[in-house]
């Protein structure tokens, strides 16, 4: 989420590095404008992996850049000793897909930009930039700095649920309902009532009662293991979508994501007529 600081990940990958054998790599984003310190400290520590990302594409609510962290380690004891021509040879290719997405407003150029307070809010890259895009598409970016605010609120109330998917998607998208709407809870997500009715397991610490009783009542709360409530349905989408789904990984795939699962799935296996493309949509 690139809220890891140095100190942490000194601590962190030390403690691991004696317990553990297996290779350790450590993935952080550069949105609080700290990661390439963190991943210094983390590969002085002993960390195998750092995740990096091709200049053009690297920073904000992406990871260090490839080529900066390639320079940084160059002729030390850490070097990766990257092929720096092939990577001079896809920055062009890179540069062009950004500059194109960021035209046509796919990506925002906010994205890219640095805020320390991401450290105090503990938002993950991912969750910040589909909040960026929310706000956008309702013409509200003006609101940015108040939903930033709303959501260490909103994750108290729910008992600090961790910012991970679908949680933090779930936190990010009720704090910009709580700001748009003028009034906290006035609208709410169809995923944060599942949530209080205990769909996602137990909060792991206890949930505002007051905010409760406002968004779901008295409505009764599972108290049990979640999954443990669903009837098997592995045979019956094997049915369903027997004409799409080709072997048990399919059927996986619709179970957790059915509607995205079915149109991937129909468009694998039953491919429209190639089209003629130009040089630059060849590389996306």
């Amino acid at each position: 989420a690139g809220v890891l600081t140095p100190e942490d990940a000194t601590k962190l990958v030390t403690a691991l590095k004696k317990e553990v054998k297996i290779p350790l790599e450590l993935h952080s984003h550069c949105t609080a404008g700290i990661c390439e310190m963190t991943y210094m400290a983390a590969i002085k520590a002993g960390v195998d992996i750092i995740d990096c990302s091709m200049s053009p594409l690297s920073n904000g609510t992406a990871q260090p850049s490839t080529q900066a962290m390639n320079v940084a380690l160059k002729g030390t004891e850490y070097d990766p000793k990257l092929n720096m021509d092939e990577i001079h040879k896809a920055e062009p290719i890179v540069t062009e897909i950004v500059n194109k997405y960021v035209k046509n407003g796919l990506l925002n150029p906010k994205s890219f930009q640095i805020n320390p307070n991401i450290l105090t809010y503990q938002v993950p890259g991912g969750m910040l930039s589909n909040m960026i895009k929310q706000l956008t598409d309702q013409g509200a970016m003006d609101k940015y700095e108040e939903v930033l605010k709303e959501i260490p609120r909103v994750r108290k109330d729910m008992g600090y649920p961790p910012l991970v998917t679908p949680l933090s998607q779930m936190v990010g998208t009720q704090s910009v309902l709580n700001i748009l709407s003028g009034e906290r809870y006035k609208m709410c997500a169809k995923e944060i009532k599942d949530y209080l009715h205990g769909k996602y397991g137990k909060s792991p610490a206890p949930v505002d009662e007051e905010i409760k009783k406002k968004i779901i009542g008295d409505d009764e709360v599972i108290t049990c293991r979640p999954a443990d409530l669903l009837k098997p349905e592995f045979e019956g989408l094997k049915e369903k979508y027997k004409d799409i789904a080709r072997c048990d990984e399919d059927v996986l795939s619709l179970a957790l994501f059915e509607q995205v699962a079915t149109e991937f799935l129909t468009k694998k296996y039953n491919p429209e007529p190639e089209v003629e493309v130009d040089s630059f949509d060849m590389y996306i």
